[in-house]
């Protein structure tokens, strides 16, 4: 039976270049390769038509002997010494552009590998401060767990007067080729994880894992400003690389402890400030706290409980901000307790005289009490 044209089976034209050809091949071995196509018995033929004609067609020599003298001149039964076609995995130019495509197929890679130097791990520190040090800013020293270079052994992993030995499964490259199919499939070397060393004899110290667990001391400055939940980054305070890889990050993580007077939103304070009932009925000034010391507060006559007074810049200015948040005094009227005789028949007294007037001198409890009666009379 008569071969089919090369060129025919690529569907490119006689004078396609090699890109032309290498792109027709990648396409026809993905749409024919076997095991994508296990329902069909005929791919596998049409598979190996493909990549027979791509071996010929890429190679330049092979490639002129065909067009000069067609299959003969590139079969070694002819004699005319055209070099012929290799069989699978027997060729530099098929094994070249069939990388492209198992890398397409897995995603993993393909040929050359993985690099096996590692960026160390990022740590995280939880760090607990006063709502001053947040407002001001303030330094303190942190004492992290890591993991250090060990000093035994110099980050080896083999024991001290000893060197790891090249790996006997992988022979020193890290990746080990398994044959599936019509593919060699390169994984990492489960011996040596990758490393191309094995280690006999290991460190007492580390064990073989060049790294050790401590502790170190760390100098942190916290702007003025950081709140709940914001983030400092260390660069390079984390975890030491792999092989020679770079440091990681270290992140310490702000909390805030709850403070006795104020609760804090954003660049704002808040605090309730309780204050007598005479007070609130007659006005007066009182002492109130802020972050920079005391301040006067003027209670006008008649104040009621949960009206607010802003004091204006008495609050925080954030990490990222260049003016100050507000203080907010959330009045509450306390009702006097523990009361003497004398006190209670004054209320009493008091009382009375309101309730002959009520709409004058208790307005939102008299509003209230109508319309309950409303209420009740619908």
């Amino acid at each position: 039976m008569a071969k089919k044209d090369f060129y025919e089976i690529l569907g490119v034209n006689r004078d396609a270049s090699e890109d032309e050809i290498k792109k027709s091949y990648r396409k026809l071995a993905m749409k024919y390769h076997p095991d994508r196509n296990p329902d069909n018995p005929k791919a596998e033929e049409h598979f190996k038509e493909v990549k027979e004609a791509y071996e010929i067609l890429s190679d330049a020599q092979k490639r002129a002997a065909y067009d000069q003298f067609g299959h003969a001149g590139v079969d070694p039964q002819s004699g005319m010494g055209g070099g012929g076609f290799s069989g699978f995995g027997g060729s530099e130019a098929f094994s070249g552009a069939f990388g492209g495509i198992f890398d397409e197929i897995f995603g993993n890679g393909g040929r050359g590998g993985r690099s096996n130097v590692y960026r160390g791990a990022d740590l995280r520190y939880n760090l607990e401060i006063t709502l001053e040090q947040a407002a001001f800013g303030t330094e303190t020293k942190i004492r992290i767990p890591t993991m250090e270079v060990c000093e035994s052994c110099k980050g080896v992993g083999a024991k001290p007067g000893t060197q790891p030995k090249t790996c006997p499964t992988c022979q020193g490259s890290g990746q080990i080729r398994l044959q599936q199919g019509f593919f060699s499939i390169q994984q990492t070397c489960p011996k040596c994880h990758g490393t191309g060393k094995f280690i006999a004899d290991p460190c007492g110290d580390c064990h073989g894992a060049g790294r050790i667990k401590q502790h170190k001391t760390l100098a942190v400055k916290i702007p003025a400003g950081v709140d709940e939940g914001d983030r400092i980054r260390i660069s390079g305070e984390g975890e030491h690389g792999i092989n020679g890889g770079p440091s990681g990050d270290l992140y310490v993580q702000i909390h805030l402890k709850p403070h006795t007077v104020f609760q804090r939103e954003g660049a704002d304070l808040h605090c309730e400030m309780p204050i007598s009932f005479s007070t609130a009925a007659l006005g007066g000034k009182i002492e109130i706290p802020t972050l920079d010391g005391a301040a006067e507060l003027k209670i006008p006559e008649e104040t009621q409980s949960g009206k607010t007074f802003r004091l204006r810049g008495k609050g925080i200015k954030g990490v990222r901000s260049q003016t100050y948040g507000d203080l907010l005094c959330h009045v509450v009227v306390e009702t006097p307790v523990n009361l003497t005789d004398r006190q209670k028949e004054l209320l009493c007294e008091l009382d009375e005289l309101s309730r002959g007037d009520a709409e004058r001198h208790n307005p939102r409890a008299k509003s209230w009490m109508d319309k309950v009666k409303e209420f009740f009379a619908g």
